[in-house]
């Protein structure tokens, strides 16, 4: 594209000068819009030159074959008496007749500038291969409204979990004179207590072997993930801002366990945050490892299965790979797209 040159000053007054001369009038309005669509023109190169640094991913799997599934995985699938095959076609069953969820998952993830069938492979993905079933919608209201009458608290050993933040060690967090946004605030949190504390012995006290979340935000022992979107409540908390940003949801804090608990259960709330989660990993691609993702539902599948996109994005631009690369469960989202799409 050829450099668009602005009118100068003078070069404006030398046409109305011109103008008056022959006797005609120039109204200020031409000479306005002259100014308007140069700058324009300008603002729009600018535009596409930053555009032009973002490369589109191109649409379906890099692998040939199915990358290996976890042990883990497998394991709940065998003792559930399934296959995943089976699973998949139960939980694009159950989808595909709940119309009112699905109006739900359209005009959330529209708020969120994402397309649907992100979300929808999400939670395809989750119940495939990290749930055992999904009957209905429904029955996540139901476990929602248990969950809410249960005196609950995000503890370990006696100490709630922002009493234990205000251990020094956590003290880069906080930056002084501007509270960082709760993504920020606790993947910092998390990675703190990875490095520090995670299987360590600190000032005479012996912390266990296992990560942030199963740590602190499990009180009820019933598994590191929860609901619909299968969301921890470490999750919820590092994607409370940017809900709150862009619905009706309130910001929730570590304090009302109940309210994060509900967060993770009950769908009317818990699709929010699962497109919060999506929103955020295309966003950390495309400033950090510029690429934009948002036309690969396997990529977002895959990142939404391992979380921490923003560091994946840093190592992926580190890598020199040509394209990031999708998981086993990122694959399956590829692989069975148009079976995706035909859910919405």
């Amino acid at each position: 594209m050829s450099e668009v040159q602005l009118p100068t000053a003078n070069f404006k007054q030398s046409i109305a000068f011109r103008k008056i001369r022959k006797g005609l009038s120039l109204p200020l309005i031409v000479v306005a819009t002259l100014f308007s669509a140069a700058t324009f023109s300008l603002g729009t190169s600018e535009s596409t030159a930053q555009v032009v640094n973002v490369r589109k991913v191109p649409e379906g799997n890099r692998f040939k074959s199915q990358p290996s599934i976890p042990y883990a995985s497998a394991r709940r699938t065998a003792a559930g008496k399934s296959s995943y095959d089976a699973k998949f076609d139960k939980v694009v069953a159950v989808l595909k007749r709940d119309s009112q969820l699905i109006g739900s998952i359209k005009r959330i993830s529209k708020s969120y500038g994402i397309d649907p069938i992100h979300m929808i492979g999400a939670i395809v993905g989750e119940h495939t291969y990290n749930y055992d079933s999904l009957d209905s919608a429904q029955s996540y209201y139901v476990k929602a409204l248990t969950y809410a009458g249960i005196d609950m608290s995000f503890e370990h050993d006696g100490v709630h979990v922002e009493k234990f933040v205000e251990h020094a060690q956590f003290d880069r967090c906080r930056k002084k004179g501007k509270t960082p946004d709760s993504n920020s605030l606790w993947s910092c949190y998390e990675r703190v207590w990875n490095s520090t504390f995670k299987g360590r012995t600190v000032d005479g006290t012996r912390y266990p072997k296992t990560n942030f979340n199963e740590t602190f935000f499990q009180p009820l022992f019933a598994g590191q993930s929860f609901g619909l979107g299968q969301l921890s409540p470490l999750t919820v908390l590092k994607m409370t801002d940017r809900v709150a940003r862009q619905s009706r949801n309130r910001k929730l804090d570590a304090s009302d366990a109940a309210d994060v608990y509900r967060a993770t259960m009950d769908p009317n709330i818990s699709l929010h945050y699962m497109a919060a989660v999506i929103q955020d990993s295309i966003e950390a691609y495309k400033k950090v490892a510029k690429v934009d993702i948002s036309t690969n539902p396997g990529l977002t599948a895959t990142l939404y299965n391992l979380g921490d996109p923003w560091s994946r994005a840093a190592k992926f631009r580190r890598s020199g790979t040509a394209w990031p690369r999708e998981n086993y469960y990122g694959w399956l989202v590829n692989d069975r797209i148009k079976d995706l799409e035909g859910i919405l």
